[in-house]
């Protein structure tokens, strides 16, 4: 006989990791115990030598599906005499903490039981077992046992409690278990009950979806806040949820019941239909079939080609769909507010949005919104990265000091990483208010709390508008903490190099394309081409800097953008272009003289400002109510005229200044309006300009690669969540055999900029940007 302990880290609480460890202990005959600890899954294993070896392959072999081991580390102990295995009782240690899994979609098994009349679970909302159902958005401290969650204030009743026991039962320490009799419950109010359920439990799922058909506004308290959802089909209630939200054009996500509902609606391929339907159930950016506005309202994503769609991943929503009716599901807030979490919350933000409250008595501890992907050759490419995916962890190729990065002001999120580990929150939202920033505090609080990291450092972004740069460097100050500021467009350098385990030490050529990234000397940086790693980079090539108009309103306004670009090519403003029509003769006027006097203009180098010009230019969109809407517009444009015939007349100049190359966007210009005048459709020159974007990548990289020798390539920066350009810039670098990095766990927008901020700052302690403690 002989004992073995062994401790697993990873995603292994919450997952039905020691039940799972239980059974096959106990089918290979072995005794022992199995317990959560704060850092760690604790196993001693007592028996035959054989069937421990076969205990310790079959581990990481069959685990549970929502489990991800990273190590294990085995010693063996003097044998105790155990008779039996259990699992027992969980144990706060100091230390590290393990990782916890996301919330994840209702089973197949949970669903079955929810639509049986017979179960004593029918209907019940908040059904799940150990393989489903809310964690991260439950948990309040590790380790992760029922006491440690919002369900701390359900006791389970003797049933529940049979199945929590039961080695052989699916609910085995499933810590959110519950049933009707002693779990949590939904009721209705109107809105002007003012608080008071108007009905309860199963009959208040009745009344929303009635509410729903009759198109109705409800607000619907679900597992990582509240959803504001009404009919997709019923044009007045999406334009009265467009209205009262101040949402404008910017597209609302739909919720179908199934992967056939989706594929009546969008163009749906297999790796698509995989990312609808996986455990994180996030929302997925799909190509609308011609036809679906018979079965959508045109108001849910106007001027899109493409539409969110997600499937149900809450058994209230899996009833609330039950008549296949869609449904948007947005965000219980006002534009630029943080998500309602609490029932308080809900009543009083959101009385005058919703007409009807679907509420419930389970504590949500932390909000996590939807995540929104898009599908990229096969393989996701995350535009969100939160509920589903947050807070699994990002294994990162160098050991950090523990360090809290602080992202940047839109999309944002923060990272805590220590070791070679580095958990981004979930999406938090822009940070332009106070209420948003008291969330991102909240939440900083939560995570340090769950993972025990106490930094030693953080990282901000130089801006010196963005408030996630103030609180982190008072923050910082307040408790004598070092500061290290990391520029932009570097941290989305690092940030791609991080998530594919590039080593510290390797350069890599780094094209980031963004909108807005503080450069030097308060220039506008976002055209950008780095050689380097994560301790330095060389700004190897840019876009050459034009002077923009930098106010917060001219950004929305891509023909004044557009005006700017064609004076710096030598272009004159005639009434035939559309960008120019776009603006009042007083507006050109005051326009011309900024510029010529540089007044109210900041010099910028940023590639996502370009593309908003082009798209007036062509007459494609002139004015943003949402951040990229006119980039989307010009990305739709391309992907429906196709490939454009490449005559090499559509093309960057590049200008050699000593080691660094400027991309001179005069001539595409030139192209563009001449080709406009002879009659070209806006649409293939919209393609003509994507391919001029990717052959001056292309050509930029070559270059670097004969003078470097580096061959492998970092894509990043939200420029590149443009499906139809990655497409092109991967497969032009892929044809001269270069090693191309894209995102696949982090977003390329500023919600992956931490993960790069943390890395940076963690492996450069000497930077010169660093601010001392204090």
């Amino acid at each position: 006989m002989q004992r073995r302990r062994l401790v697993v880290r990873g995603v292994v609480q919450g997952v039905g990791f020691r039940p799972f460890v239980a059974g096959l202990a106990r089918r290979l005959g072995l005794a022992g115990f199995v317990r959560n600890e704060s850092g760690a899954v604790v196993i001693e294993v007592e028996g035959p030598e054989a069937a421990l070896d076969g205990f310790a392959s079959a581990l990481p072999r069959d685990r549970p599906s929502l489990a991800t081991i990273d190590a294990i580390e085995s010693s063996r102990l003097a044998p105790a005499g155990d008779a039996t295995f259990v699992i027992g009782d969980s144990t706060v240690v100091g230390g590290r903490r393990t990782s916890i899994p996301p919330d994840v979609a209702t089973c197949d098994a949970c669903l079955r039981e929810l639509l049986d009349p017979d179960d004593r679970r029918y209907r019940y909302p908040f059904l799940n077992c150990t393989q489903c159902g809310p964690r991260f958005t439950i948990i309040t401290d590790l380790p992760y046992d029922r006491d440690a969650t919002t369900m701390a204030a359900f006791p389970m009743c003797s049933a529940c409690r049979r199945e929590y026991d039961d080695p052989g039962d699916r609910r085995h320490h499933a810590e959110a278990t519950a049933c009707p009799a002693c779990g949590p419950h939904l009721w209705w109010e109107d809105r002007s009950s003012h608080g008071q359920a108007v009905a309860p439990d199963v009959d208040a799922i009745d009344i929303a979806r009635q509410a729903l058909a009759a198109g109705r506004i409800v607000a619907i308290k679900g597992i990582g806040g509240v959803h504001l959802a009404c009919d997709a089909r019923n044009d007045e209630a999406v334009i009265a949820l467009r209205t009262r939200k101040g949402r404008g054009d910017k597209p609302f996500a739909v919720m179908v019941p199934s992967t056939v509902a989706a594929r009546a609606l969008c163009h749906v391929s297999d790796a698509e239909a995989v990312q609808l339907e996986s455990r994180a159930r996030p929302i997925v950016l799909l190509h609308r079939r011609s036809g679906s506005e018979d079965r959508i309202s045109a108001h849910v994503a106007p001027g899109q080609d493409t539409l969110g769609l997600l499937l149900p991943y809450a058994p209230l929503h899996a009833l609330l769909l039950s008549a296949d009716a869609p449904l948007v599901m947005t965000s219980g807030n006002r534009a630029d507010e943080p998500i309602a979490r609490t029932n308080e919350d809900a009543r009083g933000r959101l009385e005058a949005l919703a007409d009807g409250f679907l509420l419930h008595d389970r504590d949500i501890h932390a909000v996590c919104d939807d995540s929104v992907i898009r599908v990229f050759r096969g393989a996701p490419l995350p535009l969100r990265r939160s509920r589903g995916f947050a807070p699994y962890p990002v294994h990162v190729p160098v050991d950090l000091p523990p360090v809290l990065a602080v992202g940047g002001e839109l999309k944002a999120t923060f990272c805590l990483a220590s070791g070679h580990e580095a958990y981004l929150s979930q999406h938090i939202g822009d940070m332009e208010t106070l209420e948003t920033l008291l969330a991102f505090e909240r939440a900083v609080g939560h995570l340090m709390r769950l993972f025990a990291i106490a930094p030693a450092l953080v990282a901000i972004d130089p801006h010196p508008g963005y408030l996630s740069s103030r609180w982190g460097r008072e923050w910082a100050l307040a408790r004598g903490i070092p500061v290290v500021t990391v520029q932009h467009h570097q941290a989305h350098h690092a940030s791609v190099l991080a998530e594919h385990g590039v080593p510290a030490g390797e350069p890599v050529i780094g094209v980031v394309f963004d909108g807005t990234g503080y450069g030097d000397e308060g220039s506008i940086w976002g055209g950008e081409v780095f050689v380097g790693g994560y301790e330095s980079v060389r700004r190897a090539a840019h876009l050459m800097a034009t002077p923009l108009p930098a106010g917060h309103v001219d950004v929305r306004h891509g023909a004044r953008l557009a005006l700017a670009y064609l004076a710096a090519a030598g272009l004159t403003w005639d009434d035939d272009l559309p960008c120019v029509r776009a603006c009042s003769a007083a507006e050109r006027q005051v326009v011309g003289q900024r510029i010529a006097h540089r007044l109210g203009t900041a010099p910028s180098s940023s590639m996502g400002r370009l593309f908003d010009a082009v798209a007036s230019l062509l007459g494609v969109h002139h004015v943003s109510e949402f951040e990229a809407q006119a980039a989307m517009a010009l990305e739709a444009a391309a992907a429906r005229a196709g490939a454009a015939p490449d005559d090499g007349t559509c093309r960057f100049g590049l200008v050699e200044e000593g080691e660094t190359i400027r991309l001179d966007p005069a001539p595409v210009l030139r192209h563009l309006v001449d080709a406009l005048r002879r009659g070209t459709h806006p649409d293939v020159l919209a393609a003509r300009f994507h391919e001029a974007v990717a052959r001056a990548v292309h050509a930029v990289v070559l270059r670097l690669r004969t003078s470097t020798s580096i061959g492998t390539v970092g894509l990043s920066g939200g420029v590149f969540q443009n499906v139809v350009l990655l497409d092109r810039v991967v497969s032009l670098l892929e044809q001269d055999d270069f090693r191309v990095l894209t995102h696949r766990q982090v977003p390329p927008n500023d919600g992956g900029l931490s993960l790069g901020q943390a890395v940076v700052a963690g492996v450069t302690p000497s930077s010169p940007w660093r601010t001392p403690a204090g």
